[in-house]
């Protein structure tokens, strides 16, 4: 009996030692603290009995019995530890933790003097199996220890009592398997201590219990709480779930499945039916692993379903049954569509994007090869003027007009969409092309707003498709909007078609492009200038013009260059050189004693491609001229962008010293609200009024009352394009203070000015 009770405790020993070593190395850093503590409390009492029944000297025994009793204390204090993280209620109150100790510590002290005193337990010798064995003889020391540790063994029942009790019964099955083995080991251990048992037996209870917490804290998952979880998950989804068992009969249908089917008690035997009627014969309840996609109903009112058969395998990997989800997919298609939809069409117009709109024109043109095509590019002159004028609900109002003429107009073969702000694109069948109605239509094309009609410019630029060409969308409708660029009237001119001399141009427009830095390196571009005299006719300064002395060419008008290279911003390299011209001559002119100044103009492109206030500043101060004498020359087509702040540039020009000119003032839409916002300090008046002024009086009245408004607000005003004595005296009479036009010069070499004028 000894020895078999003893190769029993050294088992259980070296089990709890096991578990000491994994449960050290779990990653539950929460628990296996309190888990390693109570197992250490749990191995200790089971050592000293494994020495009592081992040994048979009385030093010895007396030895186990010390190592059984403080074991005792270690065990129970461990469980109360334990009990509370495993209950998760946090750590002992300070108030209740004190008496707990203090008690452990005076049993403590009392086995420390039991040698000396006597006062706790003693040990007898008995014969147990023809071998002496030393029992416990209790003082009364020994009756305290028991109640300490029964005291708090109780309260520890009583703890996991009221969280098996009060927990979820998902829940509670960990408490309960703890609450009763708790109550075996103690009434064993009960039973031990008043029938003074030899051996005790309640020792393999006590490491049993120690096994058991180590699997319940560390190892144990909860089966009924997962199978109570996955029920309630599966009842709570939004999709339709239906379980087939392996021979593939129905045996569960959570409450949306029972919706889609329609069905309210547990008579699954139709299932397979109505799921058939509803998605399809072809629906497979044998097999698992496929999906489908399924449409009800038709248009707006189509009702999409997702269905999918998955298998279900056991722990072993077998399978033991299927289950059929089915989804609706109604809104996330829908969704699916706008986002498709707002993808490939533009907001305001509803319209294809110039992306979609180049893909469905290259998939028609390879699929189509037999029907004749043309491109058109449809573009709204100055419509960024029309938006800042008439504001932007006028430009979407403007936009859809243009929509709803393209749907009227287009053909069941046609393609059209939104390329840019301001421009259409469009795929036409050519025989369905009607050039003298377009030409009609957008000559007169007019705009409602308030009932007040307006006249909106649109220019249609035509590429016709040859049979022989390589189709490239983006290619084409480049050549059409580049034969937009050639229309030479604005306002009579609608329609233009790409053809060879359109290309032509094009050509000598990008050979006269590549020429321009050696034009600018050899002096074949150069200033000319125009003088600007005051009311004396008396010179107060110039104008710096650009001219091209083209070595094939001859003498190249500006009007043949300037404005390609506004449009393809090589502007900013004759700007940037012409500026540096006009200070090389004013520091010569300074030098000279000369005092006279030069106007420079800015192009719009200028701001996109340069600091132009850092690059003003560095030449005037490279040349060590005043920046008064270099003015410098606006048109309000500049303040027309919000892409840069003109304004602020424009203002910190004006504050370090430049003068500021705005060229053809009255020309555009706003010159009058651009006044009020930038500070101007010269209004240069556009000639056209002086042309009409001579045969419209109220040109004339117009041209009088900018040079009063002008000197009302301190802003000088200089007249341009003065051709004849009388237009300087009438000009002189309004109060004009400055003056240019072929009356005084027509621009002309800086030698000659020079000559003419000094």
């Amino acid at each position: 009996m000894r020895l078999t009770m003893s190769v029993v405790f050294f088992i259980l020993i070296l089990a709890l030692g096991v578990c000491l070593v994994f449960t050290r190395l779990s990653k539950k850093t929460s628990i296996k603290g309190y888990v390693t503590f109570l197992l250490i409390g749990m191995s200790i009492p089971v050592v000293g009995n494994l020495i009592l029944i081992a040994s048979s000297s009385s030093l010895i025994s007396t030895i186990g019995c010390y190592i059984y009793f403080l074991g005792m204390d270690v065990a129970v204090f461990s469980l109360w530890h334990f009990i509370f993280a495993y209950c998760e209620m946090g750590e002992p109150k300070k108030w209740y933790k004190m008496p707990v100790y203090i008690a452990f510590t005076l049993d403590l002290v009392q086995y420390a003097l039991n040698p000396f005193f006597k006062c706790s337990f003693a040990t007898e010798e008995i014969i147990v199996g023809d071998r002496a064995y030393y029992r416990l003889v209790p003082y009364i020391g020994q009756t305290y220890h028991r109640i300490i540790c029964y005291g708090l063994f109780i309260v520890v029942l009583i703890i996991i009592l009221v969280k098996s009790i009060k927990a979820s019964r998902a829940y509670a099955e960990k408490y309960w398997i703890i609450f009763f083995a708790m109550v075996v080991t103690g009434a064993v251990e009960t039973y031990y201590i008043f029938s003074r048992q030899p051996i005790d037996t309640s020792m393999i209870g006590f490491a049993i219990f120690g096994l058991l917490v180590y699997y319940f804290s560390l190892h144990y998952r909860p089966t009924k709480l997962l199978d109570s979880m996955l029920a309630g998950i599966a009842s709570e989804m939004p999709d339709a779930l239906f379980f087939f068992d392996k021979s593939g009969r129905c045996i569960w249908i959570n409450e949306p499945g029972r919706k889609l089917i329609g069905i309210s008690g547990d008579n699954y035997e139709t299932v397979k039916d109505d799921l058939r009627f509803l998605f399809g014969n072809d629906i497979d309840f044998e097999s698992s692993g496929w999906f489908k996609k399924v449409k009800l109903g038709t248009d707006e009112d189509a009702q999409y379903s997702y269905l999918a058969m998955r298998s279900v395998v056991d722990a072993r990997l077998k399978m033991s049954g299927n289950y059929l989800s089915v989804r609706d997919i109604t809104e996330e298609q829908r969704e699916m569509k706008r986002e498709i939809y707002n993808a490939t069409h533009d907001s305001v117009t509803g319209l294809y994007t110039k992306e979609y709109l180049y893909e469905l024109i290259d998939k028609r043109l390879k699929d189509d090869n037999m029907t004749d095509y043309m491109i058109g590019y449809i573009e709204i002159s100055n419509f960024k003027v029309i938006n800042d004028v008439f504001g932007s609900a006028f430009g979407h109002t403007a936009l859809k007009d243009i929509t709803r003429r393209l749907e009227n107009y287009s053909s069941s073969k046609s393609i059209y969409g939104r390329l840019s702000d301001d421009a259409f694109g469009l795929l036409i069948n050519k025989s369905h092309f009607d050039e003298k109605f377009l030409n009609d239509e957008l000559s007169s094309f007019t705009v409602s707003d308030e009932n007040l009609d307006h006249h909106i410019q649109v220019h249609f630029g035509i590429y016709e498709i040859n049979a022989d060409d390589e189709i490239d969308v983006p290619l084409f409708f480049d050549s059409a909007r580049l034969a937009t660029t050639r229309i030479n009237d604005q306002f009579k001119e609608c329609i233009v078609f790409y053809n060879d001399k359109i290309r032509e141009e094009i050509i000598h427009d990008q050979l006269i492009s590549n020429q321009l830095q050696d034009a600018i390196a050899s002096n074949q571009i150069r200033p000319y200038l125009q003088p600007i005299v005051d009311s004396r006719a008396m010179l107060a300064g110039a104008e710096a013009l650009v001219r091209w002395i083209h070595p094939d060419e001859g003498f190249m008008n500006p009007g043949s260059f300037v404005p390609l290279f506004e449009r393809n911003g090589l502007i900013t390299e004759v700007d940037k050189y012409m500026w540096r011209c006009a200070c090389e001559i004013l520091a010569d002119w300074k030098s000279r004693g000369i005092d006279a100044f030069i106007s420079v103009n800015i192009s719009p492109k200028d701001f996109y491609y340069m600091d132009v206030v850092s690059e003003l500043k560095n030449l005037v101060e490279e040349f060590g001229i005043d920046p008064v004498k270099l003015r410098v020359e606006i048109t309000e087509t500049v303040l027309m962008t919000d892409s840069v702040d003109i304004l602020k540039i424009i203002n910190e020009l004006n504050e370090y010293g430049f003068i500021i000119e705005m060229d053809d003032f009255g020309s555009g839409y706003s010159s009058l609200n651009m006044l009020k916002d930038i500070n101007i300090d010269v209004l240069k008046i556009d000639m056209q009024f002086l042309k009409d002024s001579e045969r419209n009086m109220k040109a004339g009245m117009i041209i009088k009352n900018i040079i009063n408004m002008a000197k009302d607000l301190e802003i000088d005003t200089l007249t341009e394009g003065v051709e004849t004595a009388k237009q300087f005296e009438k000009l002189f009479a309004m109060g004009c203070k400055l003056y240019q036009g072929y009356y005084f010069s027509k621009p002309v070499p800086v030698e000659d000015f020079e000559k003419q004028w000094f």
